[in-house]
């Protein structure tokens, strides 16, 4: 029997979801959370082969989620079920830890037939994904000086602040900066630092 967790803040959903798995009779939902914090929570109380979870989520989002579980269950398998198909989100998932990425617009038999792989040591990625972008960000090279920017970034320094702290000048700051976004294949400011401070880099 595969023991899952659903985590899910709408609790429709959850409630269709456990409804269809019912049909399922190697497949038993053992907990259920509408925010990140009591997924951290029923997971460490469940301790399931299978945690679903959404990404956008309150209190604590998904991927955050996922770090801590995978952190502290590595063999806890996680399988992030959202409507958000870009790129960014999918590799913050895959870094998080995630095993498999399902759109929440796939039918149902696509998240059990990811839910019985996961279990069983294999990865799933939806199809419908189609801006999956396969290389990992922690695989992409950056020099030491973008390292360091990137870090001085996540701690929420403005890029003036930067080039005081590091003695360059801002110009050179905000090229350091172009040149990471290109590298990531992050596009804006604001998915810049969230990237950052998600990631918590420890160069």
């Amino acid at each position: 029997m595969i023991t899952i967790v659903i985590a899910e803040d709408h609790q429709a959903l959850i409630d269709g979801i456990k409804l269809s798995l019912d049909y399922e009779d190697d497949i038993s939902v053992v907990g259920e959370a509408n925010d990140g914090e009591l997924l951290i929570d029923m997971v460490r109380k469940k301790q399931p082969q299978v945690v679903i979870t959404d990404i956008r989520m309150p209190k604590c989002d998904g991927i955050s989620a996922t770090k801590t579980i995978k952190n502290e269950f590595p063999h806890i398998k996680v399988v992030a079920f959202s409507m958000f198909d870009q790129s960014e989100a999918v590799n913050q998932m895959k870094l998080a830890g995630a095993n498999g990425y399902i759109m929440k617009n796939s039918p149902l038999k696509k998240l059990v037939e990811a839910i019985r792989k996961v279990a069983k040591g294999e990865t799933f990625f939806d199809d419908a994904i189609t801006t999956l972008d396969t290389t990992s960000k922690e695989e992409i090279i950056l020099s030491s000086r973008e390292k360091e920017i990137l870090r001085l970034i996540g701690e929420g320094k403005t890029s003036q602040e930067i080039a005081d702290q590091l003695f360059i000048g801002k110009s050179t700051v905000d090229t350091h900066r172009k040149n990471i976004l290109k590298k990531m294949n992050i596009h804006g400011k604001t998915d810049l630092i969230r990237f950052a401070v998600e990631r918590k880099y420890d160069f």
